[in-house]
């Protein structure tokens, strides 16, 4: 499976530019799955529902089936959080898994930038970002794409991963 990243500092637009991708890369007859890192507990079930007392009562792992989908949740329990890689092993294969966040991670990504943020660009200290997204023109030797041009920011990603 092909990996590519997206990344950036909060409100910079990252998960409306994941979103506007997986559309935009599914149109195109491609299977996109995609990995958010979330730094925080966050909580996929309502207090109440079946699943969350079972997680809640103490499961270690519990699968809620349907027939629209089924999804697998791990409670760590004090464990220590899996690695991007250990993570990538539960998906089906792909022709792209696109991942939010990870800023660390070496995959290749691109960072969504928003110049209202006021932050400076991640990528002047990671290697790993390709290309910059932004709503702005900020001072970077990188590639500068529009942040609201999704179509020639998934030319750009299908081009660095071969696709």
């Amino acid at each position: 499976m092909r990996l590519y990243g997206v990344t950036g500092w909060k409100n910079s637009g990252k998960t409306h530019l994941m979103e506007r991708l997986v559309a935009e890369i599914t149109s195109r007859g491609l299977t996109v799955s995609t990995i958010k890192h979330a730094h925080h507990g966050a909580e996929t079930d309502r207090a109440g529902t079946d699943s969350y007392r079972h997680r809640q009562a103490g499961a270690h792992q519990v699968i809620l089936a349907s027939p629209a989908r089924w999804a697998l949740m791990h409670e760590l329990r004090e464990a220590p959080e899996p690695s991007l890689e250990a993570l990538l092993k539960y998906l089906s294969p792909v022709d792209l898994v696109l991942i939010e966040g990870y800023k660390a991670a070496p995959h290749p990504k691109i960072e969504a930038h928003r110049t209202a943020t006021g932050r400076g660009l991640l990528a002047s200290e990671n290697t790993s970002i390709r290309a910059i997204a932004s709503d702005g023109a900020p001072d970077t030797a990188l590639p500068v794409l529009n942040l609201d041009d999704t179509a020639s920011i998934a030319d750009f990603i299908l081009a660095e991963v071969g696709l």
